[in-house]
């Protein structure tokens, strides 16, 4: 899954892959992106045949960017959205909290190891955004999810690494 949203996204913004560091910006801006964040940007770093340890350095800083943002704003903004008069505002809204209804009991059963694992088990529908989400909505200490939010992608970007670079570019 994660793989071919990947290509779509190189796809998309293959343009880049033209300039100087254009695949590294690539790299960096997949995995700012929500839903394919740092094991997106590493997969699409092993697609485009880069450097293993300046994409993972790039990764973490694109997926570690958004964290604080997510962590001091996202309950005003969902609850803007969820009042707003725009349906669409809405149904986003209602989709993130259905996600993090889904997923808090796993981090309110393990508090802050509970997010360092959420984020450090790279499987669909985890990771940084979804964690920093969800820790959120739980009024959890800022800064102990953040560092919390920290050792889990540490813990994922060694996994993807391995995967992305061991598996898929053996395969590619």
């Amino acid at each position: 899954m994660s793989e071919k949203l990947v290509n779509a996204v190189l796809g998309v913004f293959g343009g880049l892959t033209s300039i100087a560091y254009g695949k590294e910006i690539l790299v960096f801006i997949i995995s700012l992106m929500p839903i394919l964040e740092l094991r997106g940007g590493l997969i699409a770093a092993a697609l485009l045949g880069l450097d293993p340890v300046p994409s993972y350095i790039i990764s973490i800083i694109g997926n570690v960017l958004p964290v604080p943002f997510i962590l001091l704003l996202i309950t005003k903004i969902l609850d803007w959205m969820k009042n707003s008069k725009i349906k669409f505002f809405n149904k986003i809204a209602n989709w993130l909290n259905e996600k993090v209804e889904k997923h808090k009991g796993q981090i309110e059963k393990f508090g802050y190891l509970g997010v360092v694992l959420f984020v450090g088990i790279p499987l669909p529908g985890t990771g940084a955004w979804t964690g920093s989400l969800i820790a959120s909505v739980l009024n959890m200490d800022r800064k102990k999810t953040f560092l919390a939010v920290l050792v889990g992608l540490f813990m994922a970007s060694v996994i993807m690494m391995l995967l992305s670079f061991g598996i898929i570019a053996k395969v590619v």
